[in-house]
């Protein structure tokens, strides 16, 4: 069955099973390593993808989902020369540790940040409830959330 969607701004069409999980046919057809395989369950928010801006477990969400639907991955928010505003403070804060969980904590964090560009920390630390982080970097993750959303909106420093 062919599948039609829009990813990362780019239409794309593929010939692959509907109930075939988001996540495999991100990964493996479309060679998207960002969304990561974690616990296969919608509960680690490792394979956190947005669908039409909304957060969701890529793990779980049938490809047929996705179809005539926007996708958008880690790759998707920034490029290496032009990064997203949590891309630049993720890495200008170091918020990231062993980085598995990182996907998952940037993509609710950028639908966070598309719904509501000025999130105090208790409602960074509510949109990053759902993702697991043994790390224990959350203090810096949710610095470089801040930073990202005071960035975004013109008024942070650089």
């Amino acid at each position: 069955m062919s599948i039609n969607f829009n990813l990362n701004g780019n239409d794309v069409e593929l010939d692959v099973p509907p109930d075939s999980a988001l996540l495999y046919v991100l990964r493996n057809d479309l060679q998207l390593n960002s969304p990561k395989f974690g616990c296969g369950l919608a509960q680690c928010g490792t394979c956190t993808v947005l669908l039409n801006g909304k957060p969701v477990r890529s793990c779980v969400i049938p490809v047929a989902s996705a179809a005539g639907q926007n996708v958008v991955t880690v790759e998707g928010l920034g490029s290496r020369d032009a990064p997203h505003p949590l891309q630049a403070a993720f890495i200008k804060l170091q918020a990231m540790q062993c980085g598995y969980c990182a996907n998952g904590i940037v993509m609710s964090a950028a639908a966070l940040l598309q719904e509501n560009p000025s999130p105090t920390e208790e409602q960074i630390r509510s949109a990053l409830a759902g993702n697991l982080c043994r790390c224990g970097a959350h203090g810096r993750i949710v610095q470089a959330i801040s930073e990202a959303a005071r960035n975004h909106r013109g008024d942070g420093r650089s």
